[in-house]
C-alpha cells in the first residue's frame, strides 16, 4: 500500500539502541518512531494556494526575498538570512507574527531600541558579535557573546542592541510577536534615528 506520508525518523528515537534478547547479533536492535511522519507535501494539481505555495528550496537556491505573509510558507531559513543583503527584509508578515532578515555590517549595530509590547527573538546565522540588554536605557547589564546558531530572547521592554564585532557581515533572522514593522519592510541601510 502506498502511504503517501511516508516514516521518518523519530527525532527523539531514531537509531536508539534498545534491547532484544531474541536478535542473533548482539541483542540490540533500531527501532523507528511509529508517530513521526514527514510533512505531506501535495502534488502542483492538488495546491489549495496556487501560485501562493512555496516548497522548500535547495542548499544554496536563490531565493526571492520578499514579505510572502499571511500565506502559508515554507523557507530554508538559513540560506534565506546568508542571501540576505538588505539591514532589514520582511520575510513574513502574519497577525500575530512577524519573520525580518537582518543583515548588519561589521562594526555596524542593529540600534539600542525597545519594543514594549512585543517579545523578539533573533538566532545568528553567520557571523559573530555582543548582545547587549537591560531594563534601563542607561544601564545595558546583560552581555552575551553571539556567533552561528546563537539564539537571543528579547521580552516586551527590554533595551537591546546588537553589534557586529567580526569583519563580516553579521547574518541573523529575528521573530516579533505581534509583527513590529509594516508588511513588506525593506530597509537597504540602517535607518537614519
Amino acid at each position: 500500500m502506498n502511504n503517501n506520508y511516508g516514516t521518518y525518523g523519530c527525532p527523539f528515537l531514531s537509531n536508539t539502541l534498545r534491547y532484544d534478547e531474541d536478535s542473533m547479533y548482539d541483542g540490540y536492535r533500531t527501532y523507528q518512531c511509529p508517530y513521526f511522519h514527514e510533512p505531506y507535501i501535495p502534488f502542483d494539481d492538488e495546491m489549495e494556494y496556487g501560485s501562493r505555495f512555496a516548497s522548500p528550496q535547495a542548499d544554496n537556491a536563490a531565493i526571492s526575498l520578499q514579505d510572502y505573509g499571511p500565506q502559508p510558507y515554507v523557507v530554508n531559513i538559513n540560506e534565506a538570512a546568508k542571501q540576505n543583503t538588505n539591514f532589514r527584509t520582511a520575510l513574513w508578515t502574519g497577525k500575530h507574527l512577524q519573520v525580518t532578515l537582518m543583515s548588519i555590517n561589521a562594526g555596524d549595530d542593529i540600534g539600542l531600541e525597545i519594543h514594549p509590547n512585543v517579545d523578539q527573538f533573533i538566532r545568528v546565522e553567520d557571523g559573530q558579535g555582543i548582545v547587549k540588554m537591560g531594563k534601563n536605557k542607561n544601564r545595558l547589564d546583560f552581555q552575551a557573546k553571539v556567533y552561528d546558531e546563537i539564539a537571543i530572547m528579547i521580552p516586551a521592554g527590554t533595551w537591546h542592541n546588537v553589534i557586529n564585532t567580526g569583519n563580516k557581515p553579521l547574518k541573523v533572522y529575528s521573530i516579533y510577536a505581534p509583527p513590529q514593522h509594516p508588511h513588506g519592510t525593506v530597509h537597504v541601510t540602517k535607518p537614519v534615528e
